[in-house]
């Protein structure tokens, strides 16, 4: 099984943790920018959290 594989499979195991994280990352994105590109970052952990795990844990 490779990384990648392996990767996925946590992914799919602890959806709700992968979700937090990519929120918490999204989060310090925002404080260092000054949250001059919130908008985007918003877009881009929704995506992100869409495509990781069983399925997307956030409303």
């Amino acid at each position: 099984m490779s990384f990648l594989d392996k990767a996925k499979d946590f992914a799919d195991e602890h959806d709700k943790q992968v979700d937090q994280g990519l929120e918490k990352a999204g989060d310090q994105v925002d404080e260092r920018t000054g949250n001059k590109y919130s908008e985007q970052v918003d877009r881009g952990v929704d995506e992100a959290q869409k495509r990781t795990g069983a399925g997307d844990t956030q409303p």
